[in-house]
Order: structure tokens, then sequence, then C-alpha cells
């Protein structure tokens, strides 16, 4: 079921740093939600608080109501979230296939004593996520490159081969962090499709994280426009594409003066 994420007064601090400032949104169930803003503004940062790789300062976390600033990422997987990253993570020496079921562990039964031993239950649990791995293969269009090992594929393909890995989890809550990165104009159409089918089929809340407007208008409900660490405007993308304050934090004072 998709999750419903709330921030509210999330403050990031390292040092005598201040990363962000009083951070504060709502994201319904099943929204797909964005988070732009210039390099620097806090984004990736925000994302890293979201998903317990970062603690914020001070400030509330909730996803579905309850607090969960202080969990490990490892436990937040297992409350529904997953995420990617900028730069994917992969085994390049593994195949697709083994780097997608990489995604799937915290659904495999008992811990890692159970795994080692091969006990009946693992097994099964083990050959279920494998075709479902696969299944998520098909549906991304990489249903043919399962046996091959990652690091004969493009940047484009690894971003896909990272999204099936995230999706394994199921999760209720996905963070995607730049997918459009890297990837050829063709690639982000393909995404863009894929997130869009995604929505349609699956039950679950998305965020994404990207400089790319072409897919933050084509994809998401709503968006927050973040500048140094600070909420400039929350709206639509077509709101934060036309207002002055979100042109001038990406191109400058001349420019917004220009759009005005």
């Amino acid at each position: 079921m998709a999750a419903r994420l709330s921030l509210k007064d999330v403050n990031l601090r390292f040092g005598g740093i201040s990363v962000l400032h009083d951070v504060s949104f709502d994201v319904e169930p099943g929204a797909i939600f964005g988070l732009v803003g210039p390099n620097g503004a806090g984004k990736t940062s925000l994302f890293n608080c979201i998903s317990g790789h970062y603690r914020p300062s001070s400030g509330s976390i909730t996803i579905d109501g309850d607090e969960v600033i202080g969990l490990a990422p490892s436990k937040l997987a297992r409350r529904g979230l997953a995420r990617t990253f900028q730069h994917p993570a992969l085994q390049l020496k593994a195949s697709v296939l083994e780097n997608v079921l990489l995604g799937g562990h915290t659904r495999l039964p008992g811990g890692p004593l159970s795994w080692s031993v091969r006990l009946p239950a693992t097994g099964r649990a083990e050959k279920s996520l494998r075709s479902e791995a696969r299944g998520l293969l098909e549906r991304a269009g990489l249903d043919w490159a399962a046996d091959v090992p990652a690091d004969e594929l493009s940047h484009g393909l690894h971003k896909g081969i990272e999204l099936c890995r995230a999706l394994l989890l199921k999760p209720a809550l996905l963070l995607l962090d730049e997918p459009a990165a890297g990837l050829s104009h063709a690639e982000v159409e393909h995404f863009i499709e894929t997130v869009r089918r995604l929505r349609a089929e699956d039950d679950m809340t998305v965020v994404i994280v990207e400089h790319h407007m072409g897919l933050i208008s084509a994809l998401t409900d709503r968006v927050v426009v973040l500048d140094h660490g600070r909420t400039l405007l929350e709206g639509t993308a077509a709101q934060a594409q036309s207002d002055p304050r979100v042109i001038e934090a990406y191109l400058g004072k001349d420019a917004a003066d220009d759009a005005a």
C-alpha cells in the first residue's frame, strides 16, 4: 500500500554549516512528487535524511504517521522504503539478475544463519524472488540481459537495473535520486514511460530528485523547489518553471528580471 510521507521543520547541520533549514512538506499516498533546485540546494541531503543515511539535527520525518528519524536504512527498507542513487552501486562482475536479487534480501525469511544453511523456506523464497526479478526485468525491457554481467552494459541500462532492484523490495515509498542523469533523450523518454506504467500498475508513492525539468513536468503531481537548503516554492512543475524566484535561483537575477 502506498505510503504517506510528511516532513516538518527538518534541519540538518554539519558542524557550523547549515545544510537544510526548516524544510516541511507532505506527499500523499500514490503521488509522484518532485524535489528540484540548483546544485547545492540540499536535495540529496534531504533524500539522505529520509532514507536514514543522515540524521537530521531537528525536525520530524514520518511515514504513515510513524516517526522514522533514527531508523537505519535496513529498518526503513523493511518498512517499505526503497531508493536509487545518483550513481548506481552495482556489482559489476555479477549478472544483471544477481544485481536485481540483491534488492530482495529483506524479504527472505530468517537471517544470515538460515540463509547460509539453505533451509527449505529460504530456498522457496529465493525461487519466488528470482521469478519476480525476471518479471521486473521484462517489464523494464531488460529481460534479454538477465544473465549478462553488469559491466558489459551502458550507464543508462545500469539505471534500469537499479530501478528493478529497488522495485523488488515492493516499496510503499520509492525515492529516485537523479534517475535521468547521464541518460540520452531516448532513455529519458523510456524511463518516463516506465514510471508512468509503474504508477498505473503498482501501489506506491514516488519522490524524485531531478534536474531534468522535462521529466519532472511529465511525471510529477507537485514539486518542492529548494535553494540553499530552504523551501523556495511548493506547487506544480509549471508553476515552478514560471516563477521568477526559481528562475533566479537557477539562472541568476538578470534572467528572472527578463522572465518577469
